[in-house]
């Protein structure tokens, strides 16, 4: 069954994409950028295609989302999906379901350094960043390579996944943890998944200091910083773009003028308020 890794894009998905698929991937824990290829990403053009289904008809692939997890989903095992979906169920279509989903992971970050980010990676102002992070967005709509994927608002997508809650099948992981007690954050994540799985909890302690070693932050700005290139380029629609690759000193106290900030925390007090980010 899957496993989701749910987070709002540029809040540390990769980081814990690459810790997982060392961990549990390779056979010394040691980090190579092909293990990330275990953990794809939903929706996914070739999981539609594979079911016949038109990748440009939108409609059509949200009802066949749950068909599409079906293709690889074995009921004996964990299979670990990225996604920057929002947790969608309508009369029309399920996002996924409980015959298909066994939990999720959802990584959040300050909605601060969202913004900066956004504004750097994107090319965009930061009253822009703002807007969309406040906003009913969509991924990939200009983008022939992946699915159209619903964000929704940062808060809609936040609140969204937490009806996992109810049924003790989610663990939140908040990225300044990630980054500033990774050994900790990543151990809790295991046991997590040991939850879920039914198993008691052990592991191997070698291949553990292993991934921790060759996944340090500073390899992770790297490979988000490439992960965000390819995305700015294709929300551009193929323009020149000049990429900035902002890393640690992404700050927002440094970089956020105070209109914007206060506009935020007005908007999102009640969830920053819970991830004690206020």
């Amino acid at each position: 069954m899957i496993v989701w890794l749910a987070s709002y894009p540029k809040s540390g998905n990769t980081f814990v994409r690459s810790l997982l698929s060392s961990y549990i991937f390779s056979e010394d824990g040691n980090f190579n950028f092909e293990l990330l290829t275990n953990i794809k990403q939903f929706p996914d053009n070739s999981l539609f295609e594979q079911l016949g289904v038109d990748t440009d008809n939108e409609e059509e692939m949200c009802k066949n989302y749950i068909n599409s997890q079906k293709i690889f989903n074995k009921k004996d095992s964990i299979r670990f999906l990225k996604t920057h979906s929002c947790f969608v169920n309508t009369n029309k279509f399920k996002f996924t379901d409980r015959h298909n989903t066994l939990g999720v992971i959802y990584i959040v970050r300050d909605p601060r350094n969202i913004i900066t980010s956004f504004s750097h990676h994107f090319q965009i102002t930061p009253e822009q960043a703002l807007e969309n992070l406040l906003s009913h967005q969509y991924l990939g709509k200009t983008s022939k390579k992946h699915c159209v994927t619903y964000l929704g608002p940062w808060k809609q997508h936040f609140n969204s996944w937490k009806v996992f809650r109810r049924f003790n099948k989610y663990l939140l992981v908040r990225y300044e943890d990630l980054v500033h007690d990774t050994e900790k954050t990543f151990l809790n994540i295991l046991k997590f998944i040991a939850h879920l799985g039914g198993v008691r909890f052990s592991y191997d302690e070698k291949k553990f200091e292993n991934t921790l070693k060759t996944t340090g932050f500073e390899k992770m700005q790297k490979l988000e910083a490439e992960e965000s290139f390819v995305e700015a380029k294709e929300n551009k629609q193929g323009e020149k773009i000049k990429f900035f690759n902002m890393g640690a000193q992404n700050d927002w106290k440094k970089l956020l003028d105070p209109k914007i900030k206060e506009n935020l925390e007005r908007e999102l007090g009640d969830e920053m308020r819970e991830l004690n980010y206020l």
